[in-house]
């Protein structure tokens, strides 16, 4: 039966071209449909012709994204105004809350969420995800508007390519994001996005829990080794030659994982755990949430993770970066003629470290000084990249509904 078997890519292709099809006689059967309507009723449209049209619509693909939305949602119910909320699962923590105008509903992942999301109807859709009208997912006609709202305040051009070009907005984190989201569109001769920055929602969220954690008693030095995932990143580039040196230390040393290495290098990841199991000073997080590993760390070793905004920001300690290249071409970021922000800035708020200085980690730790300088330049980042600190669920939601009425 080998003949019967399609691959990946022509799959997904041939789903594409399915759901183009499909979505394209759905349009046309609601439109005469609609124009039926209309004749017998004397040519007078009624706002009730779309039964399953929206005002908004907020699409979370993964249980992980959940403290980006929730400064939204709260902001919604607060104001008593109704939102569907699409989750992948009924794992989702929305599920949780008692929340009367939010209105959750499972719409699975993949392919199956992007069935129901490419005949969507509504005024406004928000989301984490990138790539629409590249991948699976496509503009339906009768959404009115799109809307990427960042969920990290690094740098806009280290998403795959084209992964926010077909958004009508852009929700930024800071106004530094501007500047290279426009060079995009000018290279690739796009319409103007709208630009608006709403600050970090995440890392509202983050700020207030941080605070309602208390001191750990008989704090113990403690290091946070937090990477990025893939063959360019901290474990799967020096694994070992990184751990080994740091548990002789005798330090606590907290290993905080990707969330994609669990999926795409569980093999590297079941290593190393076997590796550390006797070590009573190594402790592996894999909590959805990473706050209580910020804490607790005194100093964090990193690669090119986002992670380094959360523990800069929030904690305002010391940051060590790994020498670690990253193959740029599959992202943005390839196209710019200029070093990004986000690598730009790593440079002049963490301190540098080489394969070469792990067999004397211990001492090059000890030796780490945080200097008044390096506290400024913290700062001045910060004021960069998350603006309206404590204000961002306020302000999304007031766009929101300022261009759902704008365009009604």
């Amino acid at each position: 039966m080998n003949f019967l078997y399609i691959d990946p890519g022509t799959g997904s292709m041939l789903f594409s071209i399915l759901i183009g099809a499909s979505a394209t006689l759905f349009f046309l059967v609601k439109a005469m449909w609609i124009k039926l309507k209309l004749i017998f009723s004397g040519g007078k449209k009624s706002c009730a012709n779309d039964k399953s049209y929206k005002d908004y619509v907020i699409y979370c693909e993964d249980k992980r994204y959940w403290n980006v939305f929730k400064p939204v949602l709260d902001e919604f119910e607060a104001r008593k105004t109704d939102v569907t909320y699409y989750v992948a699962n009924n794992q989702d923590p929305v599920f949780n809350e008692k929340y009367k105008f939010i209105h959750p509903e499972v719409i699975g992942e993949g392919n199956r969420a992007y069935a129901k999301l490419n005949l969507l109807s509504a005024g406004f859709v928000l989301t984490t995800t990138p790539g629409i009208q590249v991948y699976q997912w496509k503009r339906s006609r009768n959404v009115k508007h799109y809307s990427h709202i960042f969920h990290s305040p690094g740098d806009p051009t280290m998403y795959r390519l084209f992964g926010i070009d077909y958004f009508d907005s852009i929700l930024c984190t800071g106004d530094y994001q501007f500047k290279d989201i426009r060079i995009m569109e000018e290279q690739r001769n796009l319409p103007a996005k709208e630009l608006i920055t709403v600050g970090c929602t995440y890392l509202d969220v983050f700020k207030k829990k941080l605070e309602e954690i208390s001191q750990e008693k008989n704090h113990k030095f403690t290091v946070l080794v937090s990477p990025s995932w893939g063959k360019s990143a901290l474990l799967s580039l020096y694994g070992e030659k990184l751990l080994n040196p740091l548990a002789a230390t005798g330090w606590k040393i907290i290993i905080r994982p990707h969330p994609q290495s669990k999926i795409s290098e569980a093999e590297m990841l079941k290593s190393l755990e076997d590796k550390y199991k006797d070590f009573q000073n190594i402790e592996w997080d894999f909590n959805r949430d990473n706050f209580y590993s910020l804490k607790k760390a005194d100093l964090m070793i990193t690669d090119f993770s986002g992670i380094i905004w959360d523990y800069t920001f929030l904690c305002d300690k010391p940051v060590m970066y790994a020498n670690a290249d990253i193959d740029l071409m599959p992202y943005d970021a390839y196209n710019m003629d200029h070093e990004i922000w986000q690598f730009e800035t790593v440079r002049k708020i963490g301190i540098k470290i080489e394969e070469t200085d792990f067999p004397i980690i211990k001492e090059v730790i000890q030796n780490a000084s945080d200097n008044p300088k390096l506290a400024a330049l913290r700062k001045k980042a910060r004021e960069e990249a998350w603006m309206h600190i404590g204000e961002s669920g306020k302000l999304t939601v007031d766009y929101m509904i300022k261009t759902v009425e704008n365009n009604r």
